[in-house]
């Protein structure tokens, strides 16, 4: 499967999302595809070096990949794909995998159905994002530029990071990296993706009203959790001594 390509239409952040990308190999976000009815997985170079293996070396499969499951994200996984075989339910998820040398990575996999002409659905295709700190210094410097060159486009692309770390659990940077990746992917410029984005979920998502409620009592309630700022035991300060002292006769 082809690398991503690697060029950004953003003219003004171009170079500084070429030195975010050019700054981490492996990269931390790779795509996959897996079509149902060869059983056959396909996967970008950057998720075989995050399975711990040189681009090209290894064919994909479902056993292979339940293979480099962490023992104790196995079963939830091996569910995951079953769901997917069976019924072309994306392959999406928060888990861990082992690599090759033994380590262990947590991943975010993220997928959406994959259909044919005729709009029947053959497969899923998406991208795994490594969540693990390894690189997190080495990006930090290329990630602070990129979002210093898109200054003024931050409030929206702010907007589309905090859905994304939402729903999906993960850090800022993580969520930086996804936009920066699918920005990548589609050659659409990130603010214009950001942007659409907010669009969508604000007007096209629809939201479960049982999750709406959980929120209503979160928002209403949230003051209660808040911990409350303890003063220290100590001598009471001049001011307050003169406050709490009755004036003499």
């Amino acid at each position: 499967m082809s690398e991503p390509s690697t060029r950004i239409s953003d003219t003004r952040a171009g170079d500084a999302f070429e030195q975010v990308f050019a700054s981490v190999k492996p990269q931390r976000v790779g795509s996959f595809r897996y079509l149902i009815d060869d059983d056959a997985w396909e996967w970008s170079d950057d998720v075989a070096r995050m399975h711990g293996y040189s681009p090209g070396t290894v064919r994909p499969t479902t056993e292979l990949l339940l293979k480099h499951k962490h023992p104790d994200d196995k079963v939830q996984v091996a569910a995951l794909l079953g769901a997917m075989q069976r019924n072309g339910e994306p392959f999406s998820g928060r888990h861990r995998i082992v690599d090759a040398h033994g380590k262990v990575r947590p991943v975010v996999v993220v997928a959406d159905r994959l259909l044919d002409e005729c709009g029947r659905i053959v497969g899923t295709s998406g991208f795994y994002v490594d969540l693990s700190d390894a690189y997190e210094d080495e990006v930090r410097e290329g990630v602070d530029e990129a979002v210093s060159a898109l200054a003024h486009d931050r409030a929206v692309i702010e907007q589309a990071k905090g859905m994304i770390m939402a729903v999906y659990r993960i850090q800022a940077d993580h969520a930086f990296e996804i936009l920066a990746w699918r920005s990548q992917e589609s050659n659409v410029k990130l603010r214009a993706l950001a942007e659409q984005l907010v669009r969508d979920v604000s007007t096209g998502l629809d939201v479960p009203t049982t999750f709406r409620n959980e929120f209503d009592h979160l928002l209403m309630t949230v003051h209660e959790r808040v911990p409350s700022v303890q003063t220290p035991p100590g001598p009471v300060t001049d001011s307050a001594a003169e406050a709490r002292t009755p004036p003499s006769d």
